[in-house]
């Protein structure tokens, strides 16, 4: 009954937006403004009420073919949380300094309704546009609307020029608040034909048809080859062809709801790329642009500030010289090296797959990007004798490269195969360990590079899970009392992520760290092990009070014998799931609790032994309990075991914790004797 409610309310909607709605620039509506909530999603804090993309090309003597691309919005802005939409940022691609992406002709307004509901505009004024150097390739245009409030609708549009044709900056269509309505329409001169790619779940419907068009524009004939003398001469001239058009419009698009472990939801939402698959131009040959993983290796590799660079050893034989002295395993070699790298130089934020400083530059000035520190680190371990070569990554918040594209990756580390296994380096992370990548590196597959013709996929979660031990030694006074001494060791990715939330803590900060999601439970006498020493687990352990846990119910005492480590709250809370569950890598945690009743008391029931998982293995759950005297042992082990779970597996993965949960608040009761 509701979605048959909630299928009448929509179409309803689209009807009125197709009848009521001006989307011209400027035709801001007083109903737009008086809305106090979307109509189809109540809860959403902003709408975009209209998307606009128009892409055509145009024609210099210089450039060639380029693109300019007209965006225009307006967003809807329902509660102070949709102040984010006031603020909006647009990469902008370089090549060298010679060929860039334009961004231009901006305008921008916030739009109230004032005294008798008069509406009223405030214009974006050049203070509130900035522009932010990224890395040599790229840059940020940001902008800031004027005057938010809840209510408000904001406007803006501009246009965008790039000499990059072979690959388009992908359109659109959803976002994590909802799309009332979006439109496109790609414009390209018959000579190039590109192919789409598509990305989400929701279907995009793409009509295509073609018209004539001409083109003006101005060429310089040399007065040299004219024969006429005097100066050279600017021509005008006409281009006719036919043009190809592609339209989508898309109506009532649903906001993307970011759960737990999405990790970057920009990949799972409704969007379309073009690609340039082959240009054919009149009197000249065919040639193919789509390429393949090994067409995109090779041409990264041959820029000169890759391939060029990886080969430049002269700036730091002496150094690396002296580290192998007594150095003979690969794996010893390999440590010494990375460690070294890691030391000598410093991450300056710069993300990119090639050189900014250039490696001899960033070894003697002790800094550079990604590109400088893990390109000379691969250097330094071929250097060595090992077969290493540089793995290209794309981070989460840039996305999976679902084609072959340079464009698809933005990091690069250095992997050194040894007997056959890889292992994957990152120097620019001093508290990095080998084969433990940061979170942000954690997304999908690295290609590496083996040459300049070859390249093949390697895996960058580990293979072993990341593992938590912890073993709670409780006693229950007569007093109800319950306190106990807590020891953990963790290995992997868990040891990173303590080290990076604990090592520059002084002991109340850690403790106050340590106490959070254990309720009431008090801490003291906390102590850690190997925090900043890498390569080895962290162990680390403290006392606790946690007398909260105990419940007397009419004269029985009732506690979970997980205490505070119990789950009592799912972290999957939709009932479907369009994307996958993201862990980024596999885990284990395993608890191992002691606990010692107080004298006048007996066990009067224990929960249940278990064990159960999902289907293929994914993941796992073992409960085993015993009671002997005075004693009660409990062992837990929950484990995931695959890094990424497809959302067709979504379901059995909230049944599955909502087993775990029922079964870790089941209680252990105590009687009177």
């Amino acid at each position: 009954m509701k979605a048959r409610l909630r299928s009448i309310v929509l179409l309803l909607f689209i009807a009125q937006m197709a009848n009521a709605q001006n989307f011209k620039f400027g035709k801001v509506s007083k109903e737009e403004l008086e809305e106090k909530v979307h109509p189809i999603e109540p809860d959403a804090n902003a709408a975009v009420l209209y998307r606009e993309y128009k892409t055509k090309f145009e024609y210099a003597e210089t450039e060639g073919f380029y693109t300019v691309t007209e965006v225009l919005e307006r967003i809807k802005i329902y509660k102070k949380e949709g102040f984010i939409w006031g603020t909006q940022v647009i990469n902008l691609q370089e090549s060298n300094g010679r060929s860039k992406e334009e961004f231009g002709s901006l305008k921008a307004y916030t739009y109230t309704l004032g005294v008798d509901d008069k509406i009223e505009d405030k214009k974006l004024s050049s203070d509130g546009v900035f522009d932010e150097k990224m890395t040599k390739y790229w840059k940020q245009k940001k902008f800031t609307m004027p005057n938010l409030k809840e209510g408000c609708v904001i406007e803006y549009k501009y246009t965008l020029k790039s000499p990059f044709i072979s690959s388009v900056d992908k359109y659109v269509f959803q976002e994590t608040i909802p799309v009332n309505q979006a439109y496109l329409k790609f414009a390209s001169p018959e000579y190039l034909n590109y192919k789409t790619h598509q990305r989400g779940w929701l279907p995009i419907n793409i009509t295509t048809n073609n018209r004539p068009r001409t083109i003006n524009y101005r060429y310089t004939q040399s007065a040299a080859v004219s024969g006429s003398g005097g100066a050279d001469k600017s021509i005008s001239a006409k281009m006719n062809f036919q043009e190809n058009i592609s339209e989508v419009t898309m109506r009532s698009v649903p906001a993307v709801t970011e759960e737990v472990y999405a990790g970057n939801i920009d990949n799972y939402t409704s969007s379309i790329k073009f690609e340039l698959a082959f240009t054919k131009f009149p009197n000249s040959t065919y040639n193919a642009y789509s390429h393949s993983w090994e067409d995109v290796s090779e041409r990264v590799y041959k820029s000169t500030s890759f391939g060029a660079e990886i080969k430049k050893t002269n700036y730091f034989k002496d150094d690396v010289d002296a580290l192998l002295v007594g150095a003979t395993s690969p794996s010893e070699k390999m440590t010494r090296i990375f460690e070294h790298a890691k030391s000598k130089m410093t991450w300056n934020s710069i993300h990119s797959i090639y050189t900014d400083e250039g490696v001899k530059n960033a070894y003697k000035k002790g800094s550079g990007s990604v590109g400088d520190i893990n390109l000379a680190l691969t250097s330094m371990l071929r250097y060595a004798g090992l077969n290493a070569n540089p793995v290209l990554i794309s981070t989460r918040n840039h996305g999976v490269p679902i084609f072959p594209t340079r464009d698809g990756f933005n990091y690069v580390v250095s992997g050194v195969v040894i007997d056959g296994a890889v292992y994957l380096c990152d120097a620019t992370n001093k508290s990095g360990e080998i084969n433990i990548l940061e979170d942000k590196l954690l997304n999908w597959q690295g290609r590496m590079v083996l040459d300049e013709k070859t390249s093949a996929w390697v895996p960058l979660a580990p293979k072993k899970h990341a593992i938590q031990n912890t073993m709670l030694s409780i006693e229950i006074d007569k007093d109800l009392s319950v306190k106990g001494t807590s020891k953990n060791r963790v290995t992997g990715h868990y040891a990173m992520a303590t080290r990076d939330r604990y090592e520059n803590l002084n002991e109340d900060a850690q403790r106050k760290m340590l106490e959070r999601n254990k309720g009431e439970t008090e801490l003291n006498t906390i102590a850690f092990e190997n925090l900043g020493v890498l390569h080895k687990p962290v162990t680390y352990s403290y006392g606790f009070d946690a007398s909260h846990t105990m419940e007397d119910i009419g004269g029985k005492l009732y506690f979970s014998p997980l205490i505070f480590l119990a789950t009592s709250e799912t972290p999957f809370k939709l009932d479907d799931r369009e994307y996958p569950v993201d862990y980024g890598y596999k885990w284990k945690d395993r608890y191992l609790i002691n606990i010692t009743i107080p004298e006048g008391y007996v066990v009067e029931s224990i929960p249940e032994s278990t064990s159960f998982g999902m289907e293929q293995g994914i993941g796992s759950y073992k409960y085993s309990i015993s009671k002997t005297g005075n004693k009660v042992q409990l062992s837990v082990e929950l484990a995931m075991n695959e890094a990424v779970i497809p959302a067709g597996e979504y379901g059995g993965l909230k049944r599955f914790y909502e087993l775990l949960i029922d079964k870790e608040n089941e209680k252990v009761v105590l009687s009177k004797i």
